[in-house]
């Protein structure tokens, strides 16, 4: 993007717009959004059953990719909008289905059972992220979690090798640390209370208090459930079977990772997209940056925003994370056509395309764009 450009938005008036917008469209939610979610949720949920239905019988891709895939529909489509409050305006539907009910308790295990606590990915992503995109205090900003990598000896090779260790268990390795770290700090602060700085060594350690968080609530239950009782329940067909079971899923935890890691980290990063070292000054402002620094994939079908998870709509996401899935269908025409009349970049690229772009950023091969303070901005 032009720097001149970002500079050059009117925010009153970028701002009205999307108000306006908004209005039109959240008014337009109803009991038929839901029932696009449940449509959704059961193709995933079909998903799953085909993949378990066959995983038995042979190690194979086609049974992992299917267990893969209901895995990230839980979290990506289903748990990303419900917690996100879509849909707790619709009224008459399950509790389940509302932020104040969905994975609570119990109920995680019908819900969503992942290596994130769902309060600490609530946490960390609906609160933190969402509210200081491309901040340095933004715990997915992708270029500053990577310095350490960017200004590494480590040849380029060496780089690369290390990202795809990464990206086939970042799950694992960092969003459940992650969150649970930023879930713990905002608990802390809440109290008024302070919190050090814990060191990653702590943190995996479950002797120490945050350890035991991490062990307690992310790691043991998931592995339990999907590594020992899941492979269990199909000890009657013998115990080739069970092993090929697991064998299955712990190929599909590799494919959700790597699918997961395409699909969510190049949303917010490339050299063509923005970060920031301040706080964002006004609503105006703050509507621009979730613009200039997302970007969209290809869209507007529900089977293609199915294998997106959703994340296809990053841009219309982030101005209101609280629209349902089926709504963000219907608004990123609009959206497109806001951001020609102001004459902001509206970055909508395939998937592939970003994922190169971002590994550039995580190598050191190229950085994102930062707004020049010396500019007026247009109020």
């Amino acid at each position: 993007m032009n720097v001149e450009r970002y500079h050059a938005v009117d925010r009153k008036q970028l701002a009205k717009d999307i108000d306006d917008l908004q209005k039109e469209l959240l008014n337009k939610t109803d009991i038929s959004d839901f029932h696009h979610l449940l449509k959704i949720e059961r193709w995933g949920r079909i998903c799953t059953g085909l993949g378990y239905a066959t995983a038995w019988i042979i190690p194979n891709p086609v049974s992992a990719y299917l267990i893969s895939q209901g895995n990230f529909t839980r979290w990506t489509t289903v748990a990303h909008h419900v917690l996100h409050r879509g849909y707790d305006r619709i009224e008459g539907i399950p509790a389940h289905y509302t932020s104040k009910g969905f994975a609570k308790g119990w109920r995680r295990y019908l819900d969503w059972l992942d290596w994130m606590y769902p309060e600490a990915w609530d946490a960390e992503h609906n609160d933190v992220h969402h509210y200081h995109l491309g901040e340095e205090v933004d715990p997915d900003q992708v270029e500053f979690n990577m310095e350490g990598l960017r200004n590494s000896p480590i040849p380029t090779w060496g780089r690369y090798a290390l990202l795809a260790v990464m990206a086939s268990t970042w799950k694992i390795i960092y969003y459940a640390s992650s969150t649970l770290t930023e879930y713990r700090a905002i608990q802390d602060k809440q109290t008024g209370g302070t919190r050090g700085q814990i060191s990653r060594l702590d943190m995996w350690n479950p002797l120490k208090p945050a350890g035991k968080d991490l062990w307690v609530n992310c790691m043991l239950p998931y592995s339990i459930v999907n590594f020992v009782v899941i492979p269990l329940l199909f000890i009657p067909f013998g115990v080739v079977a069970a092993t090929n079971v697991l064998i299955n899923v712990l190929m599909a935890e590799v494919i959700t990772n790597l699918h997961s890691f395409l699909v969510i980290g190049p949303n917010h990063t490339g050299e063509d997209v923005m970060m920031f070292e301040e706080k964002a000054k006004g609503k105006g402002e703050f509507y621009l940056r979730q613009i200039v620094g997302s970007v969209n994939y290809p869209n507007g079908t529900n089977t293609l925003d199915f294998l997106h998870g959703w994340l296809n709509y990053q841009i219309e996401h982030h101005l209101w994370p609280e629209m349902t899935a089926s709504q963000y269908q219907k608004a990123q025409p609009l959206v497109k056509a806001l951001c020609e009349k102001h004459n902001i970049p509206y970055i909508q690229e395939s998937v592939f395309t970003r994922l190169r772009k971002t590994l550039d950023i995580m190598v050191g091969k190229t950085s994102m764009l930062r707004p020049n303070p010396s500019f007026s901005v247009v109020n």
